[in-house]
């Protein structure tokens, strides 16, 4: 004789439907579910029923809807972190399975100073990893950055800004360092001629440091050319300022001993659109977290 097995109810349901983890992902990456059903191809009211369906079989509120906006519950916060990770494990089971090769095209935005050291080997890592598909690099300033990202021309940039705006990552912190010619005494000039691009994100902080510690200063080079600007402190014609680590091979951090200030801190972040490439830009992003917890980053995970 067996024993009677008796299998509860409970326990048949413990399986996630990844059709409605799908569109809580793409309505809490995207900010809304208008939003998340055009990038799903889906009426609101269906995005909105397979919100409910999980809320119901996880027995917890996903989305608080009490405002103007909808924003994560706490339970919500811990789902999205989960359910990033399920989808991309889903997705590369699933083309894996069917025979599909990844392809497409990632947008790729990267201000010009963080290019090095570590972008050129995200790229190589990622064209031997997923050789159909195409990134497109775009090296521009965070401001612009930004501008393209807000109105989709962008799929994952990366910027330098001393804030953390929703949706994003911080990969690293790092501070600003002066740098100028090597054995370069450009420094020492009062005032002191600095060359920044116009569009530059330090430069009102590289200006404001100088005011607050009483060092005279003056434009020496103005342009939107970053090619410009280094050749111009190359030549010992000016100086500018770089985060550490991250300038070009042939200008050095400057010696001066105190006779310049001290300069703040600035924020690497990392925005991914929720965006039809999104998959694929969520690849990259994974390669560009290695890349800098390799050199012992601070991470915010997912």
């Amino acid at each position: 004789m067996f024993g009677k097995i008796t299998i509860r109810k409970r326990d048949m349901a413990r399986n996630l439907d990844m059709t409605a983890l799908r569109a809580f992902v793409t309505v809490a990456e995207s900010g809304g579910v208008t939003r998340a059903a055009g990038l799903l191809h889906l009426t609101q009211s269906a995005v909105s029923m397979q919100l409910k369906r999980l809320e119901e079989s996880l027995g917890q509120p996903l989305l608080d809807r009490s405002g103007r906006t909808i924003a994560l519950t706490p339970v919500g916060e811990q789902l999205l972190s989960y359910g990033r990770k399920m989808l991309e494990i889903n997705d590369e089971v699933w083309g894996v399975m069917k025979g599909e090769a990844f392809e497409g095209e990632v947008m790729f935005g990267v201000p010009h100073d963080i290019v090095y050291p570590h972008v050129p080997k995200v790229l190589k890592r990622f064209a031997a990893a997923y050789p159909r598909v195409k990134v497109q690099l775009v090296s521009s300033f965070t401001r612009q950055l930004k501008k393209d990202f807000a109105t989709g021309q962008l799929d994952l940039i990366l910027t330098t800004e001393d804030v953390l705006e929703a949706g994003g990552e911080t990969l690293e912190r790092k501070r600003l360092a002066w740098v100028g010619a090597p054995g370069g005494s450009a420094w020492k000039a009062r005032p002191i001629r600095l060359a920044f691009e116009t569009g530059c994100i330090f430069r009102g902080a590289v200006q404001r440091a100088l005011d607050d510690a009483g060092v005279a200063w003056e434009m020496g080079v103005d342009s939107e050319s970053t090619r410009t600007i280094d050749a111009t402190v190359s030549a010992d014609l000016a100086v500018h300022a770089n985060l550490i680590g991250a300038g070009t091979p042939y200008l050095d951090q400057i010696n001066h001993g105190g006779a310049l200030p001290d300069l703040p801190e600035f924020m690497i972040n990392m925005y991914r659109a929720a965006s039809p490439s999104g998959e694929l830009a969520s690849h990259l992003a994974n390669f560009v977290r290695e890349a800098y917890c390799g050199q012992e980053a601070r991470i915010a995970a997912e």
